[in-house]
C-alpha cells in the first residue's frame, strides 16, 4: 500500500510513500517525541528530524540502507518542507491505525 502526500498547499508537488518507508518510521522511531506538545509542524522540526537522522547514520553500526533510502526518496528530497512533513506524519499516523486495527482482528 502506498500513500500519497502533497509537499505543498497548492497540491502541485507530491511523492508517494511506501510500506517500506513506513516500516523504517517506525523501526528507527523518527517521530517519536518529534513534535513540540503544540502540535505545529515548522522547518524547525523538519531541521530536528534531519539532525537526529544524521546522528543515527553517524552511529549505525549495522546496515541502514532503509535510512538511507528514506533520506534520498522523502525527508531530503528538493520539495520537502515543513508542510510536507506534515502531511507526511498524518499519513504515518494512518498507517499507524491501519497496523493496530489489523492486528485486533481475530486470525481465523
Amino acid at each position: 500500500m502506498t500513500y500519497k502526500i502533497y509537499l505543498n498547499e497548492k497540491n502541485t508537488h507530491s511523492l508517494e510513500i511506501t510500506e517500506e518507508n513506513m516500516l523504517t518510521i517506525q523501526k528507527y522511531g523518527l517521530f517519536d517525541d518529534l513534535v513540540d506538545s503544540n502540535g505545529y509542524v515548522d522547518e524547525t522540526i523538519l531541521d530536528k528530524l534531519k539532525f537526529n537522522i544524521r546522528s543515527l547514520l553517524a552511529n549505525s553500526e549495522g546496515n541502514s540502507k532503509d535510512l538511507l533510502d528514506l533520506c534520498i526518496d522523502i525527508i531530503y528530497h528538493d520539495k520537502m518542507k515543513s508542510y510536507g512533513l506534515s502531511q507526511l506524519l498524518q499519513a504515518y499516523e494512518k498507517w499507524v491505525d491501519v497496523q493496530y486495527t489489523n492486528d485486533l482482528t481475530p486470525k481465523i
